[in-house]
């Protein structure tokens, strides 16, 4: 800086001596007085030419600071800034530019900005620069850069023409803003959006999104079906509404005005509408405005169910009401002419009325089914008591056959069409008859028919009764096996023990004469006789045990060791195409029982497994300690609260078809070809686990395979009876929880635990009814508890449904089947699997895992 100042003072006093070398001062003129008064005024400009130096050194620094600075400030901002010429060459970039494309900055200079520009953007970014000196404006675009390493990356460019160095309009600046992770937002938006379409379009449902404004957004692929209209047919709310209500269209778009505004709510609002087909169709309408559009828009989403059917209903009510009015009306008129006997028999119509209203109230109050059938069969009146039972509302079942909802074949059963004519021809039948409900449970009811008259004598109508008899059917039935039961039982018995009186001889011979003959043919026959001596004594044991159940030896077990023998036994034994599987955990309680008689119940179990899989397959044999409580023993009425070592052992076979299932403890019943299965071995089992206190479920899946599960009771021990009174059930926080189950007391014990547990609780009967409660729910539902074997829509069809709805969503997979083999299935669409039958303990601590988990 001091030799700058130098060599300008140097300049300047050259230039000075060159202006005053042409003048001639004399200084003999001058006296001293002049001189002296020179000097002074020479040695004051000195100074002030000193202190404007000083004055220029000062501001000359606070520049080059002020610059500095500036630098700085360009070079560090947190935006990449470029200075370009009209061809697009690079005349000044700043440090985090050059760092941004990944080259140094003294190398980028005069480079054409262009390299670093994505080939797809090139067009962009020549068309923008063009803008940029064409307007004279502040321009903006966004393109792709590459960087040094051939990475793209998405930028937006703020450009704005400057002056050059001499003036002239030759250059703009640009910034250039990195956007990559807007853009990665923006294309998850449009994700969670497309997906949020794809929801709707494929809902079960007639759905309607619009937006404030009146755009109409998305329409149902059920909405277009039952309306015929699509959404290029009515882009707009108000086309909507003018094609669908009319003149009604005024009064409904109020409606939705209100909706946007927050003044109201629509649920279960009813309209009629016109389809594009002249129809007339009645809707019972819901909406709800679930948020914000990114233009800042609120939106509806409104759902629909058709109640065109219940409107018909209502309406057929009404005028039958209005034409039985109009007849008492023209009626009374007549009578008011009449002389005053006329009005004794008034009178006593009057009371014929009261009492006929007297008696519809107790046949509404009355448990038993009522109903009244038209001779064409459609109903006119349907009690409180058929809506108990049958679970139809009025709304639904009056105009209605019967046959149309409460049987499970659509076709007429011949049982009813023998009941018609009976009824017509004497007056009345009673009959049993086998119905279905609304949840699809099978009943059977005894049905009373009275054939009604009108005062001519003519038949008017049917008076149907119908009194729920299916508990005591199944008692009955129950009865009747047990009975059967024993009644073979004792045959069975009896049998046996005259069959040992006459094999102990034979067998006794058998041994002498092996002795007396030694020839090779004689020892060949009797080995012959005494091989099928003993297969006879066996199965006699086999049979004595099934109708006594013989009493063993009791004796503390452990049921490791009895598994690792069978397992032993099969793998030597059992074709090599079944593959067999083994988890007995170390820490299995032990039991009290006779070795030989549960060896086998689990070998005879094993054999039934390897049988129903010819082709080959995967037997498991499974153990666990199990701890019953009173929520699992109210659904299963042999089992008893305590502690049991639960034995499974399950295949991927065949399967038991539900025809045949109830039959499978059945004596001398089997499926087996002749020759390969006594049908002993089943009942035998049961027998014996029967004896040691326990009891046996089974689950199976045609084609899937079988599960079958033997409960034992433990011994009980000091530790064991600490670990059950320390056992606390975790409870909920108010969560809502979505039950599908279409078992009735399955459904309605789980209801109760997870109620009293501190949880809300939704069920559903079968899958399609679980699809639309979560449809309805989806923002407050934290849990699916989804059976995977359900009747209309199974488990496994519904929680894809339910995760198309929202893929977030926690869902826990319930089945029958063994544990390992059914998660198997249910990986990756589930989160949890909670296996059949489950206590209270495990249904909770699994919903409270699933809650925990993110």
């Amino acid at each position: 800086m001091g030799d700058i100042e130098q060599e300008k003072s140097e300049t300047l006093r050259k230039q000075a001596e060159r202006a005053l070398g042409g003048q001639d001062v004399d200084m003999q003129e001058l006296s001293a007085g002049d001189v002296k008064s020179i000097i002074h005024e020479l040695q004051v400009h000195q100074i002030e030419l000193e202190m404007q130096n000083e004055e220029l050194r000062r501001t000359q620094s606070e520049l080059e600071d002020s610059h500095n600075r500036y630098s700085n400030l360009y070079d560090f901002a947190p935006i990449s800034y470029f200075t370009f010429d009209k061809s697009g060459r690079i005349i000044e970039v700043n440090l985090t530019g050059a760092n941004k494309l990944g080259v140094e900055r003294s190398l980028l200079i005069k480079k054409p900005f262009s390299h670093y520009v994505a080939f797809s953007s090139r067009d962009v970014f020549y068309l923008h620069l063009r803008q940029v000196f064409r307007t004279s404006t502040r321009q903006t675009c966004e393109l792709k850069l590459v960087d040094k390493n051939k990475n793209q990356f998405d930028v937006q460019l703020e450009s704005l023409i400057v002056q050059d160095s001499v003036g002239n309009f030759s250059q703009c600046r640009t910034a250039i803003i990195d956007i990559t992770e807007r853009k990665r937002a923006e294309e998850a938006l449009r994700a969670s959006e497309e997906q949020f379409r794809r929801a709707i379009e494929d809902a079960p449902i007639p759905i309607i999104m619009h937006a404030e404004g009146g755009e109409v957004l998305q329409v149902s692929r059920t909405w277009t079906e039952l309306t015929g209209y699509t959404l290029q047919d009515v882009p707009t709310l108000d086309a909507w509404l003018n094609k669908a209500y009319g003149e009604g269209a005024d009064k409904v778009r109020d409606h939705m005005h209100g909706l946007f505004k927050g003044s109201e709510r629509s649920t279960g609002l009813e309209f009629p509408i016109h389809t594009r087909y002249g129809k007339v169709r009645y809707w019972s309408y819901s909406a709800s405005s679930p948020g914000i559009l990114k233009d800042g828009r609120r939106f509806i989403v409104g759902m629909v169910i058709d109640v065109t059917e219940r409107k018909r209903a209502e309406e057929a009510l009404r005028k039958a009401h209005d034409e039985l009015e109009l007849r008492v009306q023209e009626r009374t008129a007549e009578l008011e002419g009449k002389n005053m006997e006329l009005g004794a028999e008034i009178n006593k119509c009057k009371q014929a009325e009261e009492k006929i209203r007297e008696q519809a109230a107790l046949l509404d109050n009355a448990q038993e089914a009522v109903g009244v059938r038209s001779l064409e069969h459609r109903l006119i009146y349907w009690n409180k008591g058929a809506q108990r039972l049958y679970g139809f509302s009025a709304e639904e079942a009056l105009g209605k056959n019967p046959v149309e909802f409460l049987f499970k074949d659509k076709e007429e059963p011949s049982q009813l069409i023998s009941a018609k004519r009976i009824v017509l021809e004497k007056g009345e039948w009673t009959g049993e008859l086998h119905q279905k409900t609304k949840d699809a449970r099978e009943i059977v009811v005894e049905s009373h028919w009275t054939l009604v008259c009108d005062s001519e004598g003519k038949p008017k109508s049917i008076l149907v009764v119908n009194t729920d008899i299916t508990e005591k059917k199944r008692l009955e039935e129950q009865a009747l096996r047990a009975q059967r039961m024993e009644s073979i039982g004792t045959l069975a018995g009896g049998i046996a023990h005259d069959l040992n009186n006459m094999l102990t001889p034979m067998m006794l011979s058998l041994q002498t004469l092996k002795e007396k003959f030694k020839d090779e043919q004689s020892q060949r026959l009797l080995t012959i006789l005494e091989q099928n001596s003993q297969r006879s004594a066996n199965l006699i044991k086999q049979i004595m045990s099934f109708s006594r159940g013989i009493e063993g030896e009791r004796k503390p077990l452990a049921v490791t060791h009895l598994i690792s023998e069978i397992e032993k036994i099969a793998r030597e034994t059992f074709p090599k195409g079944i593959e067999i599987k083994r988890d007995v955990p170390d820490n299995l309680w032990a039991i009290s029982g006779d070795a030989t008689q549960l060896h086998q119940v689990i070998m005879n179990l094993c054999l039934n497994a390897r049988d129903a899989m010819p082709d080959g397959g995967v037997l498991s044999i499974t153990a666990l300690n199990f701890l019953i409580d009173e929520n699992y023993a109210r659904m299963h009425d042999e089992a008893k609260v305590g502690s049991y070592v639960v034995i499974t052992v399950s295949d991927t076979g065949t399967g038991i078809p539900p025809k045949i299932m109830g039959r499978i403890f059945e004596p001398f019943f089997t499926t087996k070809e002749h020759g390969k299965g006594t049908g002993l071995g089943l009942p035998t089992a049961l027998a014996i686990v029967k004896g040691h206190g326990g009891f046996i479920t089974v689950y199976s899946e045609v084609g899937k395979g079988t599960a079958v599960r033997v409960y034992l009771p433990a011994i009980r021990t000091e530790i064991q009876e600490t670990q059950e009174q320390q056992l606390e059930l975790l409870v909920g926080n108010g969560e809502w929880i979505l039950v599908a189950e279409d078992e009735e007391s399955i459904r309605d014990v789980t209801f109760s635990t997870l109620e009293m547990s501190g949880y809300k609780v939704l069920m559903a009967n079968d899958g399609a009814d679980a699809v639309a409660l979560y449809a309805e729910n989806m923002d407050r539902i934290k849990v699916v508890l989804m059976d995977m074997m359900m009747p209309v829509m199974d488990g496994q069809a519904g929680i894809r449904a339910i995760r198309r709805v929202n893929p977030e969503v926690k869902i826990i997979a319930v089945s029958g089947l063994a544990e390992k083999d059914r998660l198997a299935k249910v990986e990756g669409i589930a989160n949890a699997f909670l296996p059949k039958p489950y206590t209270a303990e495990r249904l909770l601590k699994t919903i409270s895992e699933v809650l925990s988990t993110r």
